[in-house]
């Protein structure tokens, strides 16, 4: 029967190979569930009902099937390589898959609290599509429960140009930089769309008469999400990018000095936005206790979701413009929005007259009794 260990309780059971097992669960109905069906699986392979399993896989033996299958089906492939090599592959890379339990998953993002909420909750996350991949190769039968730090979205995750005025002063100092720079960083403070979105973009995507741009592909492949969404050619955006479009020929809608797809390391970037910055008289500001940029490129699309939602923007049209997955991610802007609250006011009506001194009276009880 299980027994109790800390605040849960374990199953042990002695497989078919004859090793002992353990596994911690929340609850006592999991691991009586999970003993037994170890136990019986065991009695199945000795009355020659099952066969035999076959060799335990290793985390380690996961992590080399996710680099060789996934990695290069994703834009964020380096990003898993990193994490797989500095945290996962030292943590578990030796271990049986069946044997990783809850308590070696807590202990390991317990020894990262020292990182950003944000990543860890990344390593987590990879760790376990990693393990959901192991099931799905049946090299696993279960991925263990794992609990991820809960990501707040506040309005300090985020710098953006703050006002109109601000806009106007940012584009103004993009135009010293050429008409091609200027366009490009317009068409992210009016679209909010991500960098790679802007470089894989092409004019068969720039529907005028609907108004709507349809954004399907990044740098080298699809989007962030791996969806198409649709983004509305704004007032403000529409007039300057029928100019752009009558006189930047070709398939891109933007491109380098060579007419080619501009990369992630493209200068318009990173180099000529902190000399817009300079010649804009933007100030450097102090984030996590470091001077930084005002903004970085990432920003104008977080300049794009603010002054949409403070001009009373729709929320959820917002989400489907940006392409979030969920409305959570979109929710970091709602505090912006000029009158959140103004129309709900009188939900509960004009309420209920109570005497005078029925709150702050010399008879006034605890609440309860």
């Amino acid at each position: 029967m299980p027994s109790r260990h800390g605040k849960g309780w374990r199953a042990r059971w002695i497989d078919a190979t004859g090793e002992r097992r353990s596994e911690t669960f929340r609850y006592r109905r999991d691991a009586e569930l999970f003993e037994r069906r170890g136990k019986g699986e065991a009695e199945e392979v000795t009355r020659g009902l099952r066969a035999l399993p076959g060799p335990r896989k290793t985390f380690g033996e996961v992590a080399d099937y996710w680099i060789e299958h996934r990695v290069p089906q994703k834009r964020s492939g380096k990003d898993d390589e990193s994490i797989i090599r500095k945290h996962l592959r030292p943590a578990f890379g030796a271990m049986a898959l069946d044997a990783i339990t809850v308590e070696h998953i807590d202990r390991f993002a317990l020894e990262r609290q020292v990182l950003d909420p944000k990543t860890r909750a990344n390593h987590l996350t990879l760790f376990g599509s990693m393990l959901r991949v192991a099931v799905d190769l049946r090299w696993l039968d279960r991925v263990p429960r794992i609990r991820k730090p809960r990501i707040r979205f506040i309005a300090s995750d985020f710098s953006y140009l703050r006002t109109d005025e601000e806009i106007r002063r940012f584009l103004a100092a993009a135009h010293d930089e050429g008409d091609d720079v200027s366009m490009l960083y317009a068409t992210a403070i009016y679209t909010g769309m991500r960098a790679g979105e802007l470089a894989g973009l092409l004019w068969e995507d720039v529907d005028f008469e609907r108004r709507l741009i349809t954004v399907q592909r990044s740098f080298d492949g699809p989007t962030k999400a791996e969806d198409v969404r649709y983004v509305p050619i704004l007032d403000a955006l529409l007039p300057i990018v029928r100019d752009w479009r009558a006189r930047h020929a070709g398939h891109l809608v933007f491109t380098n000095r060579r007419s080619r797809m501009l990369r992630p390391s493209a200068r318009v970037f990173q180099e000529a936005l902190h000399r817009v910055l300079l010649r804009a008289r933007f100030p450097l500001i102090q984030r996590k206790g470091k001077a930084r940029r005002y903004i970085v490129f990432h920003d104008l699309r977080h300049t794009f979701a603010s002054h949409w939602v403070a001009r009373g923007g729709d929320l959820f049209k917002l989400q489907k413009i940006l392409g979030h997955k969920t409305v959570q991610m979109t929710m970091r802007y709602a505090h912006l929005a000029p009158h959140a609250f103004a129309q709900d006011r009188g939900l509960f009506g004009p309420g209920v007259a109570l005497p005078v001194g029925a709150l702050n009276g010399p008879h006034q009880r605890g609440h309860g009794g």
